[in-house]
């Protein structure tokens, strides 16, 4: 064989070698890899090699993020402890006070009163259950931002949701005249029946005080490919454009209804209930027509993963 043959296949033989080194290499590298991986997931990890390596630098980040990641964390678990204390303070301070003062105006509404005494115990018992009624919507909402309250969905049906809501707010409805309608639907979708029942309370309720005496209400649902959208529209004064995007903020009252009763909070609770279930709220509306508010409900696995 010539010296240029023998050349040849050295060569080949040196770059043979020279690739299953840098497989067998790369192998190791990996399974370290993997190793550091399993460790940090388990909770464990920490750098056992100090050298000039790329893999012990890596391991040197590695465990400089973690630790961060664990301060981060602890720093957040207590915040939400100091929240959970707080909401838990102010719901128990403040529930005995707000009782004592609806206790004392129901008896003074019990003594001899002239008018202008009892108009204003009328003014001082709606005062303290409009108090009592801000301070329990506030700790709803903070424990639903908090994730003290979850709620849990499962695979239940439409149909008793919105009779529910409708048998609920009936009373509200026939002292003005308005009249409320369901068509049901038989159907299935994945919520929590007790929070959601409460959210759609709160658009129906909605739609019964800005409806005008005469008007009407109708609560439907139908069933999407992915979603169950369930509808709640009225024919009450309707909604600016330029509006529509910030009724679902915490406080939020239009230009055109703060003369109504109302804190802001209903559909700000709503949108929460809902989000927290893998849901989601939208308004359609028109000044003069009326509007609709549409409440999609996952159905299948999609809310009961949130």
């Amino acid at each position: 064989m010539t010296a240029p043959a023998w050349a040849l296949l050295a060569l080949a033989a040196a770059g043979l070698a020279f690739g299953l080194w840098q497989g067998v290499s790369r192998r190791r590298t990996l399974r370290r890899l993997s190793a550091m991986l399993d460790r940090a997931i388990a909770g464990g990890f920490g750098e056992d090699r100090f050298d000039e390596t790329e893999l012990s630098a890596l391991e040197g980040k590695l465990t400089r993020f973690l630790r961060g990641s664990a301060a981060a964390k602890k720093a957040v678990e207590g915040e939400q402890a100091a929240v959970k204390a707080l909401i838990a303070d102010i719901s128990h301070q403040t529930r005995t006070p707000i009782a004592n003062l609806l206790l004392y105006a129901s008896l003074l509404s019990e003594g001899e009163l002239s008018p202008a005494q009892r108009e204003q115990v009328q003014a001082l018992t709606a005062q303290g259950e409009k108090l009592s009624f801000l301070i329990q919507a506030l700790v709803k909402a903070s424990r639903l931002e908090a994730g003290i309250v979850v709620p849990v969905p499962a695979t239940n049906p439409v149909g008793p949701l919105l009779e529910g809501a409708a048998e609920q707010l009936s009373q509200a409805a026939q002292a003005k005249g308005i009249a409320l309608t369901v068509e049901s639907l038989d159907g299935q979708a994945a919520f929590d029946p007790r929070w959601t029942g409460e959210a759609l309370c709160n658009v129906v309720d909605n739609a019964v005080k800005y409806t005008p005496a005469g008007g009407r209400v109708t609560i439907s649902a139908q069933l999407l490919d992915s979603f169950c959208r369930v509808d709640v529209a009225d024919t009450g004064p309707g909604i600016p454009e330029s509006e529509q995007g910030a009724i679902f903020d915490r406080f939020y009252r239009g230009t055109d209804t703060r003369a109504a009763d109302g804190l802001g909070l209903g559909l700000y609770l709503t949108r929460e209930i809902l989000s927290k279930q893998g849901g989601y709220i939208k308004v359609a509306s028109r000044l003069g027509e009326g509007s609709t508010f549409s409440l999609y409900l996952p159905r299948g696995e999609l809310g009961m993963r949130n």
